[in-house]
């Protein structure tokens, strides 16, 4: 199993961040990906296999912790490639929101 789960959507309140900009001020770590729940259930195989998919955006995933889960909101090409290079983690950047 790559993921804990695979959502469909956002079952978090919106946190404001939408652009790359919003997101710099949140540092990356590193997130185990067998404990993200994605919140999209496909995947662009155009994304995943461009070299340059983070060309526009932000090279780290964004991720949301709320109520003590991590949720993959951008970045599900990243982690399928680094599922597919047999890594089990990977650096994002983590938003906690509070109740």
């Amino acid at each position: 199993m790559i993921f804990k789960s695979v959502g469909e959507a956002r079952p978090y309140p919106d946190h404001g961040h939408v652009t790359p900009k919003d997101w710099a001020d949140v540092a990356p770590r590193q997130v185990r990906l067998d404990e993200l729940v994605t919140v999209k259930s496909t995947l662009d195989l155009a994304a995943l296999l461009a070299e340059d998919s983070t060309f526009f955006g932000d090279l780290f995933p964004h991720v949301v912790q709320w109520r003590g889960t991590q949720y993959l909101e951008d970045g599900l090409h990243r982690a399928v490639r680094t599922a597919l290079h047999q890594r089990s983690v990977m650096h994002a950047r983590v938003l906690v929101l509070e109740d």
